[in-house]
């Protein structure tokens, strides 16, 4: 009886001591999360040191000409204001992130990029590292683009384009939601700048400089891959879905879709397309049903019958995913 009693003592007594113990632990976590919690949420932005290359960008015709092609292709969608300047504007608000707006990039010394050297310039586009040492976000950061290709943009934002000339407009700061918070301060970095030349392969290699297209100069594979928060930048073809499609879309305007599947799967991508009815949808946005592509899909009509071809030609290669993408 008395050993009985003993026993039970001392489970009760172990008992109490374990949880006292994991009371303490459990406080810890509390605290560990409140204080991960405030941080996020109250924190200021992280800085990043610059180290700029030794660049600097001869702005002859051909390259501005090339830039300007670049550029209002490409960076136009997110950048150009109500001016019609690349002044920047709201480019996204929802529930997830919040709302952000991109950044002035005409000749303005202050509201704009204008005090900005080319060195400057190419460390921020390749690493999403502003020259006040802020970082820009993953949405900045052009890691495939070549050297030459980079240098062309260059040359047209310091070109006498009437897009560039400077503006006074204004962006407000970010409002960020805690997910917002978290993945620009926890989730995402900078990257380095590259030790190696950036080169573009030959068009003569069509399949080679096909690929080139898609994740370096008009970077197809972020949107048509499953999602922005998936995709390597580094090693395109590991991305999630590497251009399956399904990546959910939207605009400032409220306008959204859905990326297309691009794979040459016959039954869900563009497998059964004709390289003729491929072009007519990229260059005019023309599907082979006669229906017309999502307007978040600007018709891409500056691109060569040189690119086009390499890109189908590159597009054939990969590997086929079997996934249909159903319209919001």
């Amino acid at each position: 009886m008395n050993q009985l009693f003993y026993f039970t003592m001392k489970t009760l007594l172990f008992m109490k001591k374990a949880l006292k113990i994991f009371g303490y632990i459990l406080l810890g976590l509390v605290v560990v999360i409140l204080g991960l919690a405030a941080y996020i949420q109250l924190a200021p932005m992280p800085t990043y040191e610059v180290k700029a290359p030794d660049l600097k960008i001869i702005p002859d015709s051909a390259r501005v000409a090339e830039g300007r092609r670049i550029a209002l292709t490409m960076c136009v969608y997110c950048h150009r204001g109500p001016d019609g300047k690349l002044s920047g504007d709201i480019w996204n608000d929802d529930d997830v992130f919040g709302k952000l707006w991109s950044a002035n990039l005409t000749q303005h010394p202050d509201a704009g990029i204008g005090r900005y050297t080319d060195a400057e310039l190419a460390h921020t586009l390749r690493t999403g590292i502003k020259r006040d040492g802020h970082f820009a976000g993953p949405f900045m950061m052009f890691r495939n683009i070549s050297d030459e290709d980079l240098a062309s943009i260059i040359a047209f934002l310091r070109s006498d384009a009437p897009e560039v000339q400077p503006s006074e407009r204004r962006q407000p700061p970010s409002e960020l939601t805690f997910l917002g918070n978290m993945w620009l301060k926890l989730l995402v970095k900078p990257m380095p700048y590259p030790e190696k030349p950036v080169l573009a392969p030959s068009p003569a290699d069509k399949i080679a400089y096909g690929r080139y297209l898609v994740t370096g100069k008009w970077e197809c594979f972020s949107c048509h891959s499953a999602a922005f928060e998936t995709n390597n930048l580094d090693e395109p073809e590991k991305s999630k879905g590497y251009l399956g499609g399904g990546n959910p879309l939207k605009d400032a305007h409220g306008n959204s879709a859905v990326s297309a599947n691009i794979t040459p799967d016959r039954e869900t991508g563009i497998g059964a397309w004709t390289e003729a009815q491929f072009t007519e949808a990229v260059r005019f946005g023309k599907r082979p049903d006669g229906k017309s592509l999502s307007p978040l899909m600007p018709p891409m009509t500056v691109l060569t019958d040189e690119e086009v071809s390499a890109i189908w030609a590159y597009l054939q290669s990969v590997p086929a995913i079997k996934h249909n993408v159903k319209a919001p």
